[in-house]
Formats: C-alpha cells, sequence, structure tokens
C-alpha cells in the first residue's frame, strides 16, 4: 500500500496536489513535508494525536455512519411529497450553493470555501458517471433538493435554502430512504458530520443508529506566492 494516495477529485476544485494518507506512519507524515499540496487523514478518535500534530497536521471534523434496516426504519410520509428518479446533475447543483457549511473543506481554514461548493457539483456528476442515481426531492410539484446515492450508500443530499427550517425534510428522506430500501438492500447508510446535530436528529428520528467515528485531520502544505 502506497502511503499517499492522490485524489484528483479534490485537486480539479483547488488547483494544487491532493493527497490522502491512508495509513498513519512515520514515512506518510516524512513525506507530508516533503511533498507540496493538502493532505488528508483519517484516523480513530481513540489514537494519540501528538505525531499529527507535530506534523502541523489540524483538526477538521468527525464523521459519523447513519445506518438503518428495513425492520428499524420508522418513515413519516406526507401526501405532498414526491421523488423524481433519474435526475441529471446539473438540474441540482443549484442546491449545493451554501448548503454543506459543516464539510471539513468548508470547515478548513486554509482553503477556499466557495469552492467547496463546486467540489460537490463535480461530486454529482461523478455519481451519475460511477452508476450512481440523483433523486430530486419534490414538494406541492415543486424540486426542493435532492438525495444522491450508489447501491446502499446515500452519498449527497440538500434542501433548498427557502424551503430549510419547515419540517419537510423528515417526509423528504422517508420518500428517499424508502425508495433505495425497496431495491432489496438489508441496510443503508450514509456518512456525516458529527457536528451537524441537525442531520443527526433526522436520520434518528427516521430509525437509524450510528458507528464507525473517525476524526479527519487536514493539513496545508503550499507556498504561497
Amino acid at each position: 500500500m502506497q502511503p499517499l494516495k492522490e485524489t484528483p477529485w479534490d485537486e480539479r476544485v483547488y488547483g494544487i496536489k491532493t493527497y490522502e494518507i491512508e495509513r498513519l506512519t512515520e514515512e506518510a507524515l516524512d513525506l507530508s513535508n516533503t511533498f507540496t499540496g493538502h493532505f488528508t487523514i483519517k484516523v480513530n478518535p481513540l489514537v494519540s494525536k501528538k505525531a499529527l500534530h507535530q506534523y502541523d497536521f489540524y483538526y477538521c471534523d468527525t464523521l459519523i455512519e447513519p445506518f438503518c434496516s428495513p425492520a428499524n426504519f420508522k418513515p413519516v410520509y406526507n401526501k405532498q411529497t414526491s421523488l423524481t428518479p433519474q435526475m441529471a446533475a446539473q438540474d441540482v447543483t443549484c442546491f449545493c450553493k451554501n448548503t454543506f457549511q459543516y464539510d471539513r473543506f468548508h470547515r478548513d481554514f486554509n482553503l477556499e470555501h466557495t469552492k467547496g461548493d463546486s467540489r460537490y457539483a463535480y461530486w454529482l456528476e461523478d455519481i451519475i458517471q460511477q452508476g450512481g442515481e440523483i433523486l430530486g426531492l419534490n414538494f406541492q410539484g415543486e424540486l426542493v433538493g435532492f438525495f444522491a446515492y450508489k447501491d446502499n450508500h446515500i452519498l449527497l443530499h440538500a434542501i433548498g435554502d427557502r424551503h430549510r427550517g419547515r419540517g419537510l425534510a423528515k417526509y423528504l428522506w422517508s420518500d428517499a430512504c424508502n425508495y433505495i430500501l425497496n431495491k432489496g438492500w438489508n441496510e443503508i447508510k450514509s456518512s456525516i458530520s458529527a457536528a451537524n446535530l441537525a442531520v443527526l436528529n433526522l436520520y434518528r428520528s427516521l430509525g437509524f443508529s450510528f458507528r464507525h467515528p473517525v476524526d479527519i485531520y487536514h493539513k496545508y502544505n503550499v507556498k504561497e506566492c
């Protein structure tokens, strides 16, 4: 296994070399000083972070994995909500703007926050190309958000500014999760920031449990002109 893995999907957004460190080793940390670019490492919350701090890594986020089986799923339906399957990425990218404020790239003080929105717009295109699907989320016949997934993994979701805080998410998420479970999966899962309490509580209200917490650290080793 190579100590560093290039992440071209992030490089295309930020215009610098980007890497993910797959294992916390001295060799990998040394390379983060040798190579120029932006580095990500995901570590168990109980692992000592002393070496990471010594190599100028900084904390950005903690991710947790919501998961749910059909038996535990507790949907809440509303006749005014509906889904549009097989949406095109370009038809929902507008919902990416100013939405993912809890994302580690938006919280990284070394990166431009506006480029974080572009990262998610690109990701939607990637999901389609890799065999996933984007569901349009509708309220009273109006497109108000999207729900992107591949297989049983919920990858990305958003509701537009105008419709947030209206209590719609539980109905829209119920429709989307039910759509995926009806494909025969024994479990559906996602990945969210532990700091995003609104989404965490939404998943919990629908019967999801949580597992696999992981701390994410970044390093920015770029010489500014």
